[in-house]
């Protein structure tokens, strides 16, 4: 990861660092996990970057939440379309165990437990393909970013060492 989130660094060389790990926090698969990172290889302050980082992370997912089954059902009129929506729901319902299973609180989980394939896009996309109420599920998306954002900022910015040390 700390390769793709180099490379987007150097392409926006000049642009302000925290637009830099603002715009990494935005985006799927990085989100806050690559923002923080970036942050930290920016040298940004930490509490501004969770600030920033958290504010990147969520600001698409209501727009996920309440657009992807309009947006999948355009794209789906479409051959060459379809088959990328086909692939990417299969994708997203490959990973419902833990929504199956533990309801809510394992939606918070699969945001907050920062692995590959988890996090607030991939979770809004299962909550909206599973049916879940999407207000619902909105906050416990966001107290699933929270728990990325301590898990990664302990990790990001080396805290766990100075905690041990």
């Amino acid at each position: 990861m700390e390769g793709i989130i180099n490379f987007i660094i150097e392409g926006l060389k000049g642009v302000n660092k925290d637009v830099i790990i603002f715009i990494i926090s935005l985006l799927p698969l990085l989100e806050l996990r690559g923002g923080l990172i970036a942050a930290s290889l920016l040298k940004v302050n930490i509490y501004k970057a969770l600030i920033i980082c958290f504010l990147g992370n969520i600001l698409p997912i209501p727009f996920v939440l309440l657009l992807l089954e309009k947006i999948f059902d355009l794209l789906r009129k479409w051959k060459v379309t379809k088959k990328l929506v086909d692939w990417l729901e299969k994708k997203l319902l490959s990973k419902r165990d833990q929504l199956d299973k533990y309801g809510y609180p394992g939606l918070l989980l699969f945001v907050g437990i920062p692995l590959p394939g988890t996090g607030a896009w991939t979770g809004s996309g299962l909550a909206v393909l599973l049916g879940l109420n999407r207000k619902k599920a909105f906050v416990y998306i966001l107290f699933g970013v929270l728990l990325a954002e301590v898990i990664m900022g302990i990790f990001s910015y080396g805290i766990l060492g100075n905690l041990i040390n």
